[in-house]
Order: C-alpha cells, then structure tokens, then sequence
C-alpha cells in the first residue's frame, strides 16, 4: 500500500535551515506530482510547494518563495523540501502529498498524505 514517512524536522533558530525528506513507497513514485503541505498550530493547512513527476518544474507559495527548494531524487523514491532562512511563523507541521492521477500540473488533487514531521522555528 502506498507509505509517505517524512522526515527531517526539529527545532531551528530563525534564520536557520533544515531539510525535510519524505520516503515514498508502495506505487511508481516517478509517475506523480508529489507536494509539501504544512499545518500551523490552531490554523488551518497550508500548501507549501510541489513539483513535477520528472522535477522539470517546481511551485511555491508566495510565503516560502525563495526560501524553500523542493526536490525529488526518483532512483530513491525520496521527495525533499530545504528550507533556508526560517521564520518563526515557519513553524508547522509539515506533511507530503501524493497527487491522485499520474499526470504533471500545477493543479492537482492529492490522495495521500504522509503523518507529518514537526518544525519548530524559535530562539
């Protein structure tokens, strides 16, 4: 059955990076949109970033552009977010998504998502 784990969260210093990892498994990882998608405490979710199948095109949100690069490594089934330049508003929980149909766009439906990996951005 398809699995997303993500990875890589803790506690960052405002102005500090960390990497956040997703391991995906379970269908061809290569075929799909994948995303980031966070929850900050006591709001609602927030769309962060996605890319592309083949990673020939990546989006933000305007609240993380040019803070945040979303990668993918499609030989480790691996969906990655590097996020520089943190902010304490930064601070969620960050999930990944899988897009429902194994085609490329900006818009997409997600099917599943992954239990979600903890940042903390704070002095």
């Amino acid at each position: 059955q398809v699995q997303l784990v993500e990875s890589g969260g803790g506690l960052a210093q405002p102005g500090g990076s960390l990497r956040l990892s997703c391991a995906a498994s379970g269908f061809t990882f290569s075929s799909y949109v994948m995303s980031w998608a966070r929850q900050a405490p006591g709001k609602g979710l927030e769309w962060v970033s996605g890319i592309y199948s083949d990673g020939s095109n990546t989006y933000y949100a305007d609240s993380v552009k040019g803070r945040f690069t979303i990668s993918r490594d499609n030989a480790k089934n691996t969906v990655y977010l590097q996020m520089n330049s943190l902010k304490p508003d930064d601070t969620a929980l960050y999930y990944c998504a899988k897009a429902r149909e194994p085609w490329d766009s900006d818009y997409v439906f997600y099917d599943y998502w992954g239990q979600g990996t903890l940042v903390t951005v704070s002095a």
